[in-house]
């Protein structure tokens, strides 16, 4: 198997279904359709809707069933980007090496963009599922999204975080965060990828451990690259954590130890996956993902 391969074809199936989904015929609204398209189609590492393919070809192979709940969560990840980036949050001037969304469009642009991106997410994930005979599963993976996006996953997460700004934190707090603000949107898609795949209840499970442990790793390594990363590779500022006096796992356990925990965590997911024939590339994805650069 090919890792670069197979994620390049799996980047490019969702980049060609994302680019039709945003195919709209701006009339009044162009500035907003624009503004969206802009922070959606800058690249990125398509991680979240990779993870609901890799999933899902697991138990399944009619990939073409979770795409729109794959697109969807890729749309609610961009979202949150372009509201994280506003200067009432992070108030961040690059994202993915490009001018952050409020830079180039206005702020008041930027939040409206955020909003067109979620609620659209929804309505392309309901048009699908008001089609299936048996809509159960899709509307659980909706339910699923939801929460994992919500105030119990995503935003209660950067609450915490915004409340814990300039304050020093315990590891419990900083792991909270970390789990709810990252890793619930990263378990999600591994989660629906088995609900739609018709998996069994217990490896549904199963995916929802393996997304928790790899969320949380996948975090761990952000924070370890603020500190040893390349502006270049990473499209951001290097040290902005540091800056910012934002704690992170290395602030608060050390950077020796939040590589070792990353590489626990990614040994405590593979050892699920290794009980699966057909989940060898979501095994070398996630080796992958302990030792990327960006």
């Amino acid at each position: 198997m090919d890792l670069k391969q197979d994620l390049s074809h799996y980047i490019e199936l969702i980049n060609k279904e994302l680019q039709k989904y945003m195919d709209i015929y701006p009339r009044k609204n162009k500035t907003l359709i624009d503004a969206m398209n802009y922070s959606l189609m800058a690249g990125g590492k398509r991680l979240r809707p990779v993870l609901a393919l890799a999933s899902y070809n697991i138990f399944n192979h009619e990939i073409e069933e979770v795409l729109p709940y794959a697109c969807g969560i890729e749309m609610i990840h961009t979202y949150s980007l372009i509201h994280d980036d506003l200067p009432a949050m992070d108030n961040d001037d690059y994202r993915r090496g490009k001018l952050t969304n409020h830079k180039v469009f206005g702020e008041g642009t930027a939040i409206l963009a955020g909003d067109g991106l979620l609620n659209y997410a929804f309505e392309i994930m309901l048009q699908d599922a008001v089609k299936r005979k048996n809509v159960s599963p899709y509307v659980e993976s909706m339910r699923v999204i939801a929460e994992a996006a919500g105030i119990n996953g995503m935003i209660g997460g950067q609450i915490v975080d915004l409340e814990s700004e300039n304050k020093t934190i315990d590891g419990d707090t900083l792991e909270y965060i970390h789990l709810k603000k990252t890793a619930a949107l990263i378990t999600a898609p591994l989660k629906i990828g088995a609900i739609i795949g018709q998996a069994s209840e217990v490896d549904i499970e199963n995916m929802e451990f393996i997304g928790r442990n790899l969320g949380l790793a996948f975090q761990i390594r952000d924070d370890i690259l603020d500190i040893i990363g390349e502006n270049d590779k990473l499209g951001k500022n290097v040290g902005s954590d540091e800056n910012k006096q934002k704690s992170t796992y290395p602030s608060i356990h050390g950077l020796e130890y939040s590589i070792n925990k990353v590489k626990e965590l990614t040994l405590s997911a593979n050892e699920k996956l290794m009980k699966y024939n057909n989940a060898s590339f979501l095994y070398e994805l996630s080796n992958y993902l302990i030792n990327r650069e960006f």
